[in-house]
Parts: C-alpha cells; structure tokens; sequence
C-alpha cells in the first residue's frame, strides 16, 4: 500500500504527498519512505515483514500485569454458564466492564476487555475465526 501510495504522490507531482495523505489517511512519512524505496537502484523486497520485529502497539496486559487478573476478579459474580462445558458468559457488558476497570486505575478499552474475555474462553458476539495467544 506504501508503494502504491507513493507511486500515485509521484504520478501528482507538486503537493501529490499531501493529497495521498488526506485521500489515504496514510502518513506523510509513510509516503516518503514509499518514494524513496521507489527510487532506489535496490529491487522492492516482496518476501519480508510489513513492520519491524518487535514493532506495533503492545498489548495492555504486558505494560499492566494486573489487569487479567482484576478483570476476573469482576467477572466472579456474574459469570454464568454449564458447569459440564468450558463455555461461560457474563452478564456486564465490555464496556461495563471497561468502566469498571478504569475505575480501579486500569487504562483499558472495551474492545481490549473484549479480547481478554475471549482469551479467558467467554462466549463473545464476536466474529473471531482463531485464538490469537
């Protein structure tokens, strides 16, 4: 996408970053670094990684390890389910549960409890196809 972005920057010419960026909503950087690679002698490396190791958002429950575990300890009262089965839901909503945990200090989003709900076996509403772990 960077190289295609960057590709259409050219083909504008005068201000054509700037236009890419606000069509695209992709960063001017990200554009540059797509017309430098363009113009480069080296052939475009199709095979490698889209980010560096290591980078990307890191998950809310490394930067606070007690998050899990508070959050289980919310869902203790109102989980419900088939004590034959793995499958267990709860009554509170994510972003019930999201307030809650703010409440107690955690800087948490709905969509994040979301993840961890299903990471701890809750039946979600979700569409998730796999277990990311």
């Amino acid at each position: 996408m960077r190289w295609y972005a960057a590709e259409k920057a050219l083909e504008l010419g005068h201000g054509g970053i700037e236009r890419v960026h606000e069509l695209t909503g992709l960063s001017r950087p990200t554009i540059r670094r797509g017309i430098r690679e363009l113009r480069s002698n080296s052939p475009l490396d199709l095979t490698g990684r889209i980010r560096r190791a290591g980078a990307g958002r890191h998950r809310r429950e490394d930067e606070d390890s007690t998050l899990p575990h508070d959050l289980e300890c919310l869902l203790e009262a109102t989980t419900a389910g088939d004590p034959m089965s793995a499958l267990k839901w709860t009554s509170k909503s994510t972003r019930t549960l999201a307030r809650d945990l703010m409440a107690t200090g955690h800087k948490v989003s709905a969509r994040t409890v979301d993840r961890l709900l299903y990471e701890l076996d809750y039946s979600q509403q979700g569409n998730r196809k796999t277990k990311k772990g």
